[in-house]
């Protein structure tokens, strides 16, 4: 899996840019954003109680990653109900795919890049 996996679920220009181009901090944001997915996905179900409140932290964290779809599958959740929770899981499923390209091609580049 490399960059040319990515489907666009995150914006990865836009998290650079909000991240002033510092490689470290996109790499530890998206670090964290993948181990809070971990949590995140185990609400998202309409039997559990809290599945309201882990959409609308998913809805943020993924707008301030550059996921967007993803915030807006979160939206229209909250505003929809526990029916739409379906795609919020396949949007969080793709942008953490995209994630794990980006931090590929990432781990590929390191590899290359000449240490001095």
């Amino acid at each position: 899996m490399a960059r040319r996996d990515l489907t666009g679920a995150v914006d990865f220009a836009y998290l650079e840019g909000f991240a002033a181009g510092d490689q470290g901090v996109v790499d530890e944001v998206l670090a964290l954003f993948r181990e809070q997915a971990n949590l995140w996905s185990t609400m998202l179900d309409a039997t559990s109680e809290g599945w309201l409140d882990a959409v609308h932290t998913i809805k943020g964290a993924a707008r301030g990653v550059g996921a967007f779809q993803l915030g807006d599958a979160c939206e229209i959740a909250e505003q929809q109900g526990a029916g739409r929770l379906e795609s919020v899981r396949v949007a969080l499923q793709a942008a953490l795919t995209d994630v794990a390209a980006y931090a590929h091609e990432r781990a590929l580049q390191s590899l290359k890049t000449p240490k001095g």
